[in-house]
């Protein structure tokens, strides 16, 4: 009976997350069009709703109501696996994302977080990686050279920011001596407590890690619509198109920003000016804040070429990533 109610517990909580999620990538969308806009000297989304507050629920019944057409020649399997391979990994991150401490309501206890395991960053790097076979899928099963070509770009992209988030990540766990990302959260005590302070060099590794990772200008040579068209995902329409950009811009890059937040930015510790709810709005801002930079970036900086990408991988990020790694073993023998 226990067993049972904790299953229906994990399953509540998961939908509650899921939705959530939904609901926080369908405004983010709304943010990123509103910032966009104002960039380039207008106002963005305006007229359904107040301020085009309803935008994003005009935008998901026009993107679910479309007509779903799919080619003749695709291999259809791989075609319809492709879309969820690229969207379910991102989601399942949050299973090991911890958005604060435990709180009491009602008498209730409330766990911000689906499950805390000790090897919690290892999962997420696990679920990250997993997306890849979505993007080769989309482009292999299109049947059509623009995908295809997407799909081999994006793919050698990730594999090189793979291996040079993996080792940046390192840097973090050692000075936390953990890969749970809320024992990494309680390591860093007070402000200049944030590993942000000894570890920028990984930060700054990260930040091209995450921008390469969710395909975002300066770095979506996969989408790049001037040589292909929209790249992998071409031949996709409906709401399959739509769960790409929802999985890698918004979603992915959420996810991914709410890693480094915890990894380098304290998590969810912050003053106490907001009462009892302050871990999660501390926590929730310093998350807008990556996003918001990754949207400045996108918006002002123009794209790489594919081998330029490639070459920062694996010839500076890579490098850079291990320096750091071989620095914060040094400081820590001295230390110790």
């Amino acid at each position: 009976m226990e067993m049972l109610g904790t299953i229906i517990g994990l399953t509540i909580k998961s939908l509650v997350f899921v939705v959530g999620m939904f609901l926080a990538a369908a405004y983010l969308t709304l943010i990123e069009r509103k910032f966009a806009g104002h960039v380039q000297q207008r106002p963005g989304p305006l007229h359904v709703g107040f301020h085009g507050l309803l935008q994003p629920i005009a935008d998901a019944l026009k993107v679910l109501t479309k007509e779903d057409l799919v080619p003749n020649n695709v291999d259809k399997v791989l075609f319809y696996l492709a879309s969820l391979m690229a969207f379910v990994p991102a989601i399942m991150i949050l299973a090991v994302i911890p958005f604060g401490e435990p709180i009491q309501i009602f008498g209730f206890e409330i766990k911000p977080y689906i499950t805390d395991l000790n090897i919690g960053l290892i999962l997420a790097l696990a679920f990250g990686s997993i997306s890849i076979y979505g993007v080769i899928f989309a482009g292999w099963a299109s049947n059509s050279k623009y995908p295809m070509i997407g799909g081999l770009r994006k793919a050698a992209v990730l594999i090189g920011y793979e291996v040079a988030l993996g080792f940046a990540m390192v840097g973090p766990i050692m000075l936390a001596g953990s890969f749970s990302l809320k024992e990494i959260v309680y390591a860093q005590d007070g402000f200049f407590g944030a590993f942000i302070w000894y570890q920028p060099i990984a930060f700054i590794v990260i930040l091209f890690a995450i921008l390469a990772e969710t395909g975002r200008t300066p770095f979506d040579v996969q989408e790049a619509e001037a040589e292909l068209v929209s790249g992998y995902n071409t031949e996709y329409s409906g709401m399959k198109f739509g769960l790409f950009p929802l999985a890698e811009w918004y979603i992915g890059t959420f996810v991914l920003s709410a890693i480094a937040v915890i990894l380098f930015f304290g998590g969810w510790k912050g003053p106490e000016i907001f009462g009892p709810v302050s871990p999660f709005i501390w926590f929730f801002l310093k998350v807008l804040m990556m996003f918001m930079f990754f949207l400045w970036v996108h918006w002002t900086l123009p794209r790489y070429r594919v081998d330029q990408i490639t070459e920062i991988a694996w010839k500076v990020m890579l490098p850079l990533s291990l320096l750091n790694i071989f620095i914060t073993a040094i400081i820590i023998l001295i230390k110790g």
